[in-house]
């Protein structure tokens, strides 16, 4: 384990400036919507935000303010945040993002999971807390090897938590960190002792019988996962065939990867006319500058590539089975991307104990309802402590 602080150098700074001040803009006269993707005049506002108002050093201060280190997992740098509790029976929790995410996507949890007693809640739910940064994103970027898909990374998981020395532990996320927590229950049986999800793609069988009885909220549910499959998933057909030539645009185009990252931030977030409706806009550009500075548009792409091959290696990837010895917690949130029915989730998960359905709140809940994720893990491991 090696000490690490996020420094980004001032000519790094200078030159994402510079890009924002001379973009070339598209034509964006089709309609002020989103139907088509970021419209053209929220692109520019935030565009000139990003250069003249977001303070990115107070963004690194956020972040360094929690301990940092960097280690060599399997051949590949990995970055985490490791931030122990002040109470001596914390539980050790491991917090996964996704894409388009980051670590940053935890920093508004750390501190009410880490020391309760501070923020007014139980120190009895306190968590050792530990956010690495998936192989080929952020600081953990880019990858240097081929292969790592979701079932590498929860190895790679497994052997973190080993390392840093937690015999029993918890494991949470959402997007690709759902997806990595379920596959580190497999990977990790003897050591993890509950996964909860905030994200779960639970997809109804073939037959048609299946359907039969479910409720007008259920079959609303399935509907809205139905138009998500149907329209939403152009990005995954991208990132997973062609990770590599998406890459030189977004690399070179601060503009491009602004766009590119901001559009789900609307598109899968309770939000109205623009992200900001659910995700504080410092806090956004903070998740969408670490893309930046770090490169890591194209390797964090690789994941979709390594990980879902066609429709039905990508259906596979997302919809088990887990067959968990372990505990099973899920958090559903209204406006996620996709929103599961939870007959179909007890079909794929046999050991599914806690089921919560949130009236607000999508897909970035650690950013979006940080106090409703951070009740809900804590009521889900009460049972899974001593």
């Amino acid at each position: 384990m090696r000490p690490f602080r996020i420094d980004i150098p001032q000519a790094e700074l200078d030159d994402l400036h510079r890009r924002l001040a001379t973009a070339r803009w598209p034509d964006g006269s089709l309609g002020a919507g989103w139907e088509r993707g970021t419209p053209l005049e929220y692109a520019k506002e935030l565009a000139e935000y990003w250069r003249s108002g977001f303070d990115w050093r107070a963004a690194e201060r956020r972040l360094n303010a929690f301990p940092q280190f960097t280690t060599e997992i399997d051949g590949e740098n990995v970055h985490l945040l490791h931030v122990r509790s002040p109470e001596p029976d914390a539980m050790p929790v491991i917090l996964t993002h996704g894409w388009p995410g980051s670590v940053a996507e935890f920093l508004s949890v750390i501190g009410p999971l880490v020391d309760p007693r501070a923020h007014g809640g139980d120190p009895a739910d306190a968590f050792h807390v530990v956010v690495p940064a998936i192989p080929g994103y952020g600081f953990s970027g880019p990858t240097v090897q081929a292969g790592w898909d979701v079932r590498r990374v929860a190895r790679a998981w497994a052997a973190l938590m080993s390392r840093l020395g937690y015999e029993r532990y918890v494991a949470q996320g959402g997007d690709w960190g759902s997806v990595i927590s379920l596959e580190l229950g497999l990977a990790d049986p003897e050591h993890v002792a509950g996964v909860h999800v905030n994200m779960l793609a639970a997809f109804p069988p073939d037959d048609s019988a299946a359907l039969a009885g479910l409720s007008g909220a259920d079959q609303e549910r399935l509907g809205f996962t139905a138009r998500f499959v149907q329209d939403g998933m152009g990005w995954q057909k991208i990132q997973s065939t062609r990770p590599q030539t998406l890459a030189y645009g977004l690399t070179d185009s601060p503009i491009g990867q602004l766009a590119w990252i901001v559009e789900k931030f609307w598109e899968w977030t309770d939000s109205a006319k623009s992200p900001e409706d659910a995700v504080d806009r410092d806090h956004l550009l903070t998740n969408v500058a670490i893309y930046w500075f770090t490169k890591t548009a194209g390797p964090s792409a690789q994941l979709y590539y390594e990980s879902a091959r066609g429709d039905a290696a990508f259906a596979r990837t997302w919809g088990g089975p887990w067959p968990l010895a372990m505990p099973v917690g899920v958090a559903s949130y209204p406006f996620d991307a996709v929103r599961p029915v939870r007959r179909f989730a007890e079909q794929i998960l046999p050991s599914l104990t806690r089921w919560t359905e949130f009236d607000r709140g999508g897909h970035f809940a650690a950013m979006e309802r940080p106090e409703s994720l951070v009740d809900d893990l804590r009521a889900f491991t009460r049972s899974l402590r001593g």
